[in-house]
């Protein structure tokens, strides 16, 4: 395991606090991995692995009935159990002895798992952690029962700079570029990068957990029974990553498949597409009127290693997979992200944090003037004085007028 100090530093302000800690992001990016590593420092900090209660709800081996009043009566039998230990520790349990922490991972496989937290939260001392692949479900179940005490921290797959520190841990030999290019074709998923697997290995993975994601988190879970007509609307969505959609493109696209589909029921599978943690749908803003845009939504994938399993060619396609890239760094880094329109031209990128703002074009390389001209007029435009960005692959500098000039390695491990 390597540390994940951007999760980490989210959650310490809440830790031995009232509050449920929620960790939802897509199956496999990490969050079982984030509550051992929460585990490690609580341990760490003097905290007794007695007063630990971590609970899988995926597996098949659960020591106790997978229904909410076995999962109770397990956690009430540990909790006594820890304050027995406590007290032989120390001669009486003192508040620290008989606190418990409780990781509940999956929490979504146990129906009634709301009612449970809500008991926990009531009966025990407990600082509560639970992580999920459902964010939509989980808020809104907790928001009910739980009345706005809990915190939603959403986990992605690894950043280039997560990528890099696993394959140093792993003793790879590497260089940053040859890095930047595995990253590039197969995304972050952090199981390919614990083993040295081969392509077609790491596509299988890709492929398998796309279906996991599709059979459980979606179909399974929304009572969707033509899968067919799901993938298709999905492998469509992954197609077109970082281009302008809308139903009518996605209907015609199924009529040449001879599948028909309402506009009710795409809104809806995007939406179901959305609560699974798989895509993002980013609108459009008018810079000049500072309006948000109705209309032209574009969609990009929590991970473009999928769209390389799902439908190839994240090399030949390079401008959409650069963009998403950039995109989940962005959203990584806690900013809102919208698409900038600003009169006739497009800013790929115009990105929120607290008060600050920064604009970014994507590329692939500046080529000719033309394209220098392209990517740098439509940021100097814009009429304030906040950071501009224009990121490639080039590796000479071209920042003029101010806007900035960006080798996207050189934009990904820079802490910003």
């Amino acid at each position: 395991m390597i540390q994940r100090p951007l999760y980490l530093e989210k959650i310490r302000p809440f830790m031995n606090t009232d509050v449920v800690k929620v960790l939802t992001g897509i199956r496999r990016c990490g969050k079982s991995v984030m509550l051992e590593l929460i585990q490690q420092e609580l341990v760490q900090n003097g905290i007794a692995p007695s007063q630990i209660i971590a609970i899988n709800f995926e597996s098949q081996a659960l020591p106790f009935p997978r229904d909410i009043q076995g999962a109770y009566t397990y956690i009430k039998a540990a909790v006594a159990k820890a304050a027995v230990t406590a007290t032989a520790a120390n001669g009486e349990a003192t508040r620290s002895g008989r606190k418990i922490y409780l990781f509940l991972d999956e929490i979504q496989e146990l129906e009634g798992w709301e009612r449970l937290v809500n008991s926990c939260m009531i009966d025990f001392d407990a600082d509560i952690y639970i992580t999920g692949s459902n964010a939509t479900m989980l808020s809104g179940e907790l928001a009910t029962y739980l009345g706005g005490r809990y915190v939603e921290i959403k986990v992605y797959p690894f950043s280039f700079r997560e990528v890099l520190d696993m394959l140093s841990a792993g003793g790879s030999q590497l260089s940053e570029a040859e890095a930047f290019r595995r990253y590039l074709v197969f995304g972050g998923m952090p199981f390919l990068y614990r083993y040295a697997f081969d392509d077609a290995s790491t596509l299988q993975y890709l492929n398998d957990l796309f279906d996991s994601i599709i059979l459980k988190d979606i179909a399974q879970r929304n009572h969707i029974r033509d899968i067919d007509k799901l993938k298709r609307l999905i492998l469509y969505l992954v197609a077109t990553t970082g281009n302008t959609f809308s139903a009518r493109s996605v209907m015609d696209y199924l009529k040449n498949e001879k599948r028909s589909i309402s506009t009710e029921t795409i809104y809806n599978y995007i939406e179901y597409c959305k609560e699974a943690c798989l895509i993002h749908m980013v609108p459009r803003e008018d810079l000049i009127g500072k309006r948000l845009l109705s209309t032209q939504e574009k969609i990009y994938l929590v991970d473009h290693g999928i769209r390389e399993a799902l439908y190839g060619n994240n090399q030949r396609d390079i401008n959409q997979t650069l963009e998403n890239i950039v995109f989940m760094e962005l959203v990584r880094r806690g900013y809102e992200v919208t698409i900038g329109k600003q009169r006739s031209l497009e800013v790929d990128f115009c990105a929120r944090k607290g008060g600050t703002k920064v604009y970014l074009q994507v590329a692939y390389l500046l080529a000719d003037d033309a394209t220098v001209e392209r990517e740098f007029s439509a940021l100097e435009t814009i009429p304030d004085n906040y950071p501009k960005f224009v990121i490639t692959m080039d590796e000479i500098d071209r920042s003029r007028n101010g806007i900035q000039h960006y080798n996207i390695r050189r934009f990904l491990l820079e802490a910003r």
